[in-house]
C-alpha cells in the first residue's frame, strides 16, 4: 500500500480555542481522504486541548495521529518527533494557532508535482492584525531563489517539503532553540532543494495573532531571539553563495530581525540584560558580515548595530529616545553627500565614521559653464539616459559639445 501525499505535522501546547480552526480547517481539505494524514505531538498541553486532539481522532479515524507526551519547553521537540512519524511523499508544518484554505493541500500537491519542487510556499495571510510580509506572493512563480526574489523574508516552516530532501540531508530542528527553531531547518531546506516554488494564487495558509500575544514568538526572550538569528546566520555562512544569494539573507537579519530588538522594548530592559545584547549583538555583526551589506541598511539600523557592537547601551538608548521624541533627524548637506543629522553625528566620543550617517550622494554640482556647454555636460554624464544619448550623436553640434566636456572622448 502506498503512502500519503502529504503528512501535515502540527505541535501543540495549549493553544485553545485557536487548536479547533486549525483541526477543522485540515477535516475541510478537498484533497481526498487517504492522500494525506495528520500528526499530532500534544506538548503536555493542560487547557483541554489534548482532550480535543483525541476527540477527533476518534471522529476521524485514518486522519489523525496523536501521540500526548510531557511538555519540552518549545515546539521544536514536538515538531521533530512529528516528522519522524511522517509517511508523506511531502511535509507541511501547520502552527496548531493557525489554519489552511480549504483547497491548500490539493493545490499545494498538485502543483509540487507538476513543477518537481522540493519546496513549494504558499501565500500567507495574516489575522487578527497579524503581519505577513508579502513580497515573495506578488505572482506564482516555477523557480525562485534568494538573490531574485524576496524568499529571504519567507523563512518560516510553514511550506511544503519533499520528505525525501529533508531525510536525505537530515534536517531537523535545533531542540538547543526556544524561538526561531523553523528558520534555519526552511534555509538549509532551500539552499539545498533543486527547485523553490511560489503559489500566489490563494490564500493557502492563515496565520493567527493570537489575541492575548500568547504566540511562541510573541513571548520570546530578546536573548533567544538572538540565538536563533545567529543559527540562521551560521547556515547561511556554510551553504549560501557569497554575493547577492548570501547578502539577501544578510539584509534580512541585519535590516530586520536585529534592528526590531533595539528599538523602545530594548529600554524595558534591565541594564544587566542591555549589556548582554549588545555584546550579543557585536558577535552576530562581526561574525556574519553585518558592516558588508550596511550600505542596503537605513541609517537607523546602522547605528543601532554599531552601537550595540562597541558595548555602548547609554548611547544606544539616547539614540532611541532621540527618534521617540524627534523622529526623523534633518539632513546635513556637505556637497553632494547628504548624511542624517543625529546629534551623534561627529560626537568625538562615539568616533562613529561619517559612513554610518550616509544618506545618500547626489551628483556634483555642474561647474558655471555657458548654458550649451552646461547641458551637453549633463547629457553626457548621465543624467539623460544613455538612448537618448546614443541618438544625440547623431547631429555634429552635440558631439562638438560633448567633446569639449569629455577631453574628446564624446
Amino acid at each position: 500500500m502506498t503512502g500519503p501525499d502529504v503528512t501535515v505535522v502540527v505541535a501543540v501546547h495549549n493553544t485553545m480555542p485557536y487548536l479547533t480552526a486549525c483541526l477543522e480547517s485540515l477535516v475541510a481539505q478537498t484533497l481526498p481522504p487517504g492522500r494525506f494524514e495528520v500528526v499530532v505531538v500534544d506538548d503536555g498541553s493542560t487547557d483541554g486541548g489534548e482532550a480535543v486532539l483525541d476527540d477527533y481522532a476518534a471522529r476521524h479515524p485514518g486522519l489523525f495521529r496523536v501521540v500526548h507526551q510531557r511538555n519540552s519547553g518549545g515546539p521544536a521537540a514536538p515538531t521533530n518527533r512529528a516528522l519522524a512519524l511522517a509517511r508523506g511523499r511531502y511535509v507541511l508544518f501547520l502552527g496548531a494557532d493557525d489554519w489552511l484554505g480549504d483547497e491548500a493541500l490539493e493545490r499545494l500537491v498538485t502543483a509540487a508535482d507538476a513543477w518537481g519542487s522540493d519546496v513549494v510556499v504558499p501565500k500567507q495571510v495574516g489575522v487578527n492584525g497579524r503581519l505577513v510580509p508579502q513580497g515573495i506572493f506578488h505572482a506564482s512563480a516555477e523557480s525562485v531563489g534568494f538573490a531574485d526574489s524576496a524568499l529571504a523574508w519567507a523563512l518560516s516552516d510553514t511550506k511544503l517539503f519533499r520528505l525525501d530532501l529533508v531525510r536525505r540531508h537530515g534536517l531537523c530542528r535545533d531542540e538547543g532553540l526556544k524561538v526561531f527553531s523553523d528558520q534555519p531547518f526552511t534555509l538549509e531546506a532551500c539552499l539545498r532543494a533543486e527547485r523553490v516554488s511560489v503559489l500566489a494564487d490563494y490564500d493557502y495558509y492563515h496565520l493567527v495573532l493570537r489575541e492575548d500575544r500568547g504566540n511562541v514568538t510573541e513571548r520570546a526572550s530578546v536573548l533567544d531571539r538572538l540565538r536563533g538569528i545567529a543559527a540562521l546566520q551560521q547556515v547561511a555562512a556554510d551553504l549560501a553563495e557569497p554575493g547577492e544569494e548570501l547578502d539577501a539573507l544578510r539584509v534580512r537579519s541585519f535590516a530586520w530581525d536585529v534592528p526590531r530588538l533595539l528599538r523602545d522594548g530594548f529600554l524595558l530592559l534591565d541594564d544587566d540584560v542591555q549589556h548582554r545584547v549588545c555584546a550579543e549583538v557585536g558577535r552576530l555583526v562581526d561574525c556574519f558580515g553585518a558592516r558588508e551589506v550596511y550600505h542596503r541598511l537605513p541609517v537607523p539600523d546602522r547605528l543601532r548595530l554599531e552601537l550595540a557592537a562597541a558595548g555602548r547601551p547609554e548611547a544606544l538608548r539616547d539614540l532611541i529616545r532621540y527618534e521617540a521624541a524627534h523622529g526623523e533627524p534633518p539632513a546635513v548637506v556637505e556637497g553632494h553627500r547628504h548624511y542624517a543629522g543625529y546629534p551623534a553625528f561627529r560626537d568625538g566620543q562615539l568616533g562613529l565614521p561619517d559612513e554610518l550617517f550616509l544618506l545618500r550622494e547626489t551628483a556634483e554640482a555642474a561647474d558655471p559653464l555657458p548654458a550649451p556647454l552646461n547641458l551637453a555636460q549633463q547629457l553626457w554624464r548621465g543624467i539623460v539616459p544613455e538612448h537618448l544619448r546614443r541618438g544625440l550623436r547623431r547631429y555634429p553640434v552635440w558631439r562638438r559639445l560633448a567633446n569639449s566636456v569629455n577631453g574628446g572622448r564624446g
